[in-house]
This record gives C-alpha cells, structure tokens and sequence, in this order.
C-alpha cells in the first residue's frame, strides 16, 4: 500500500489586511483563521505531508493570485506546496511557480479551456497539474452517471465553478476521466454538499471518482474528526485526505490524525 497523505489547506481571501485564512459551509459565511504564513509555519511543523493554498476569489474577482503572499508562505514550508485559484493561462502557471509553489491547481479555467490542462502538462509536467474538481449532488438525469446514494435514491454528481458559484452540467466522473486522458497528475476532489459541515467526507462521490482514473485522488470537504479520514481511506481508496476547520480550530493536530490512522493500520508518510 502506498503511504497516505494528510494535507492542511488554507482557503485564502484577499482584504484589507492583506491574504488573510477563511473558512466557512459550502464556501459561504467566510470566517477568518489566521494568516497564511502563521498557519503554513504551524503545520509544517506538525508534520504535514504538504499543504494547499486556495485563493478562493481570485477567479470570481477576476484578479491574478496574491504572489508576495505566496512567497512568503512558500519561504515557510519545507513540503510540496500546492496553489490553486487565479490561474487562468501559461503565464499564471509561471508566475506561480516562481513564486515557490511546486504544483498548481486549476478549476474554473480548466473547465473553461481543457486545452489549458494538456498544454500545463506538455509544458511543465504532469506531477505539478492537479485539477481541482468541485463537484455537487443532483437528482437523476438520465445522460448522466446516476450513482445510488445512502438513502436509496439515485442522482449524480455536477461539476461546479467559481467557488460553487455557477453550475456547468458537466458530469463529474466524465470530467475526471477527461483531466486524466488530458495530462492531469492528480485530482483534488471537493464535495460541496460536505464543505465545512464537519459530517465527514462524502465517500461515495469518492469511491465513484477513484474508480473512474488511476491517478492519485484527494478527498477534500466535511473532515470533522480523524476517523472521517479513516473512512475515507477504507471505503473510497483516496491517496490523501484534505482538511482545513479541525486543524485551523485547533480540535486535531497532524500528528493526533496521524497517529489515530496508524493505530487503524493505515499507513502514512
């Protein structure tokens, strides 16, 4: 079995303080957290096997991302550092890199221009692309993956964009397969039903997705104790588990998930 990854993320807005760390339910009802560096700081000394960086409004705002404040988060990690939000082109992918991260996530732009993914991956290598999926539960529809969920009903699963804000009637398992085909290097899997509920990990969009590719999957949305990751582990067969509240709120360190997952014969790095 290969070694599971736990990943803090940092849901990044930008204010009049600077990149300031938010956190709400379904991207809505934004609290601040902290900063990004503090926190970057913090977990690389728990122990986390790399950390995420979402600028959640830069694509909305129609703004680049916030690249002082990736480099000075960069400059505070000594993990693989990924960034996500803002990046629509080549370019942005550049700047980003340069900047200190080592891969970037790409949503809203992927979705828009898929030729984004393929040319990112010719260019720069399929290690450092990972698609972020944000994905959200729909009733039936008969062109679409109907999957059965846990009340018996069945629907599927719609890919969504700026922050969940626009719907695209794309089918998320379709989706998934098309960014591997593409060059993609990982997936970073949002359910935005789960985000920030703390009701654990919607698995069985997680199961449907790690079936569909071979590339490593990352499960992110509704973490609320180290037994949702457990569970997320076992019954969907994720590489990795994301979570931002019970690390920012303090109610888990990495090494508490950590230790929790080995007693359960789960191995991490």
């Amino acid at each position: 079995m290969v070694a599971k990854r736990i990943i803090p993320c940092l849901d990044v807005k930008l204010s009049e303080e600077g990149g300031m760390v938010v956190k709400g339910i379904e991207f809505k009802d934004l609290k601040q957290t902290g900063t990004p560096v503090d926190l970057a700081k913090k977990y690389n000394d728990q122990g986390a096997d790399e950390l995420i960086f979402l600028d959640i409004t830069a694509s909305a705002e129609g703004r680049e991302n916030m690249t002082d404040i990736i480099k000075e988060t960069a400059n505070e990690v000594f993990i693989p550092f990924t960034v996500g939000g803002g990046i629509g082109s080549i370019e942005d992918i550049n700047r980003t890199l340069r900047a200190g991260a080592d891969k970037v996530g790409i949503n809203t732009a992927a979705v828009k221009n898929p030729d984004l993914i393929n040319k990112a991956s010719q260019k720069y290598g399929n290690q450092c692309i990972v698609i972020a999926i944000d994905a959200k539960r729909r009733k039936p529809q008969k062109d679409k993956n109907n999957i059965e969920f846990e009340n018996g009903e069945k629907g599927w699963f719609e890919v969504v964009i700026y922050g969940g804000r626009e719907s695209t009637g794309i089918d998320a398992i379709e989706w998934a397969k098309e960014v591997e085909k593409r060059g993609a290097g990982e997936i970073l899997l949002t359910s935005m039903d789960r985000d920030g509920t703390k009701d654990g990990y919607d698995n069985i969009l997680n199961k449907a997705i790690t079936n569909a590719v071979d590339i490593p999957v990352i499960a992110s949305g509704g973490a609320g104790t180290p037994e949702h990751m457990y569970q997320a582990f076992k019954t969907a067969d994720v590489d990795a588990c994301l979570a931002a509240s019970i690390f920012h709120y303090n109610e888990y360190t990495v090494e508490e998930v950590k230790k929790h997952l080995n007693q359960k014969e789960i191995e991490t790095r």
